[in-house]
């Protein structure tokens, strides 16, 4: 519990204290966020805002796990390893799409089939070395298997059709994230609510772990590593949170593409290596929505020649044309995010009792 709580520590304190160092670096190299021009026109005051915070969020969380590990000598985990690599690995094809907003001087960066590509490949490296490294009981990293709270036995797949179902998985949240960043704390202050979710699933699987031979229950959870999960979990949560005094309106700066594309992949990443791949889906009902939105406003916009099914998309836009302030927005969707968050931790433990 101590190596959780200081992972959390050191990548609070360096997303804290390290973003005003790394908004002064990108201010004085004018490295500043570009806004579309066909967007809320309340959101062009913010053109020039420095860009890329991520690359502090994703140093904080690595190093919270280095220094967690140094200070209590536990060594580290193929868990843990993979999941700060799917986090460094989707946060590079953030920061290229971010270094060429920046250098074309446009909102544009990789176009969307290069971006989509290097996010597949990426997720799909995750998913094959995710399924390799049984430990002494058997048990990969990752399933084969469908998960909901819990592996769904019925619904194992054959080791291609896992892989796909990952990488399906990881492309769809980290899209989800990066589309959510719209406005100002948005992403950050609901994806802190996520990965706090998700350091509690860690440490209740930790607590109820099958590998604890002498306490393991009738109900005990057959998952790989989940004290450096929660870490990693904790970390982001703390690193979010810290990012937040910084991000929130008016933000000082933004995530870019480099800290949500790492956000999403580190939420699929964590769901799938805890075994709870669906849930995901209600914990992070917001970014799904978000996605959603999107893929309705375009499949609408091509069906009907040309009509529009929200006034623009992502969600979020489509309230603030309606005249909602943004704060308005962000704290609504907060809420949506919080109530999601407790519904999923509702189910999580219910299921426990259930059990017993």
């Amino acid at each position: 519990m101590v190596a959780i709580l200081l992972a959390g520590v050191v990548s609070l304190l360096t997303s804290l204290i390290g973003t005003k160092f790394w908004i002064g670096f990108l201010h004085k190299r004018a490295y500043g966020q570009f806004i579309r021009d066909d967007g809320p026109t309340a959101h062009h005051v913010k053109r020039g805002t420095p860009t890329m915070g991520g690359v502090v969020l994703i140093l904080g969380v690595i190093l919270g796990y280095i220094v967690s590990h140094l200070v209590m000598r536990d060594p580290v985990t193929v868990s843990g390893v993979l999941l700060l690599g799917l986090i460094l690995a989707l946060g590079l094809v953030g920061f290229i799409d971010d270094a060429l907003k920046i250098s074309h001087a446009r909102s544009l960066g990789l176009g969307s089939v290069a971006k989509l590509s290097l996010q597949a490949l990426v997720a799909a490296v995750f998913a094959v070395v995710a399924l390799q490294f049984p430990d002494a009981r058997g048990v990969t990293p990752a399933s084969a298997a469908v998960s909901f709270l819990r592996d769904i036995p019925w619904l194992a797949l054959p080791f291609g059709l896992a892989v796909l179902w990952m990488v399906f998985l990881i492309c769809g949240f980290s899209n989800g994230t990066n589309l959510t960043d719209g406005l100002d704390g948005l992403l950050t202050g609901s994806a802190t609510m996520v990965f706090l979710a998700y350091g509690l699933v860690n440490i209740w699987q930790l607590n109820q772990f099958c590998g604890h031979m002498m306490s393991a229950g009738p109900k005990c959870y057959e998952v790989r590593d989940p004290q450096d999960l929660a870490a990693i979990a904790v970390a982001m949560a703390a690193g979010l949170f810290g990012f937040l005094w910084w991000n929130a309106r008016p933000a000082k700066i933004f995530l870019g593409d480099t800290g949500s594309l790492a956000i999403g992949g580190a939420a699929a990443g964590m769901a799938i290596m805890s075994r709870t791949e669906l849930l995901l889906v209600i914990i992070g009902l917001l970014f799904v929505v978000e996605a959603f939105s999107v893929i309705a406003q375009v499949g609408y916009f091509k069906l009907t020649h040309g009509k529009r099914l929200f006034k623009m998309a992502p969600l979020h836009h489509h309230f603030e044309m309606l005249g909602w302030e943004e704060v308005t927005v962000v704290i609504r969707f907060w809420i949506v995010a919080g109530l999601s968050v407790v519904i999923g931790m509702g189910l999580f433990y219910a299921e426990w009792v259930v059990g017993q």
